[in-house]
């Protein structure tokens, strides 16, 4: 079994880092988001370099302007968006593992390219469970260190298991991160199953939102993302509040369409069209505000097929060990 011990001194936590595993569930009938990465394919992999089980707590970075003072030697690995990495000065790669010893200084810079990295230790860090899951949510306060982002001056344990193993994965077999947090630099396309609600939209509504394009707003968070497009509503005067599930796209009143995401709300009332297909959130999750974004139908039958050969790329793809 893993020993518990301090891991690393946060010297600078960046605009909002959190320790995420992969979510809590069960509890949305209590009122209580499920959290968990945004970007589910790069805390995966940054799991997997550190000979992870693949629910490992890790801590999701947004847009970078980290420093870490490491307290115990460890392995440690750091995915997604492209942001400098360096140990005591030294540039590291991404989408590879990297060992750090006690007093070296971490140090993650801001993005070039994409929102979000996920940066996993070897056993993962260690951190009380709220509801059966150490996430965090901010908005509710709860999980992760007093339900808070980082702050300067924490202390962060790891369950320090002994992992000798340096791995990478291949550039080939990497996450595109398609979008950068400059304005209007990227557009990516949202498959979505529409839901029950979608045929009481008028039909001329339905035809825009599949054929146009609508840009990421600066209402972006881990709660959902607002577009900013065409008029889509959908005239229903009257809903009653209702689960929502993650990727749901709602239409309030003003006709702009909102994806939302893992630190969602539990129930709402206005009117979806449907849901983002869940292997497409990482991708929506990786993009700034002005980021260009199209819709596509997807049907039942396309979305289980998608998801299941999405899980059978992982399970074929194979880590290098650079020390061999």
């Amino acid at each position: 079994m893993a020993k518990v011990i301090p891991g690393f001194k946060v010297i600078q936590g960046g605009p909002q880092s959190v320790l995420q595993d992969s979510g809590r569930f069960g509890y949305q009938k209590l009122g209580f988001a499920n959290g968990g990465p945004l970007d589910v394919e790069s805390y995966y992999w940054a799991q997997r370099l550190c000979d992870n089980n693949t629910e490992a707590t890790a801590i999701e970075i947004l847009l970078g302007g980290v420093v870490l003072e490491a307290l115990a030697g460890t392995v440690l690995a750091i995915t997604g968006a492209e942001m400098p990495v360096t140990i005591n000065g030294e540039r590291k790669e991404l989408w590879q593992s990297q060992r750090i010893n006690a007093g070296d200084q971490l140090e993650i810079g801001f993005t070039s390219k994409g929102l979000r990295s996920y940066l996993a230790v070897s056993g993962g860090f260690d951190v009380p469970e709220f509801l059966g899951s150490s996430s965090t949510v901010v908005r509710e306060e709860i999980g992760g260190l007093d339900g808070k982002a980082l702050q300067a001056g924490q202390i962060l344990d790891i369950n320090n298991q002994v992992n000798d193993r340096i791995l990478m994965l291949a550039e080939s077999d990497r996450p595109k991160i398609q979008a950068s947090s400059s304005a209007g630099a990227a557009e990516i396309v949202l498959r979505v199953l529409p839901g029950y609600q979608f045929e009481k939209f008028p039909e001329e509504k339905r035809q825009l939102f599949f054929s146009s394009t609508f840009k990421v707003s600066n209402r972006c968070d881990r709660m959902g993302y607002c577009l900013n497009g065409p008029d889509v509503s959908s005239g229903i005067s009257s809903l009653l509040s209702e689960g929502i599930c993650l990727g749901a796209v709602q239409v309030p009143p003003d006709g702009q369409p909102i994806v939302l995401l893992n630190d969602r709300q539990t129930i709402g009332g206005y009117p979806k069209l449907g849901s983002v297909v869940s292997c497409d959130i990482s991708k929506l999750a990786q993009c700034g505000p002005g980021t260009r974004v199209r819709f596509s139908k997807i049907s039942v039958r396309q979305a289980h097929a998608e998801i299941l050969l999405a899980n059978e790329r992982r399970e074929r793809t194979q880590l290098v060990n650079l020390e061999l």
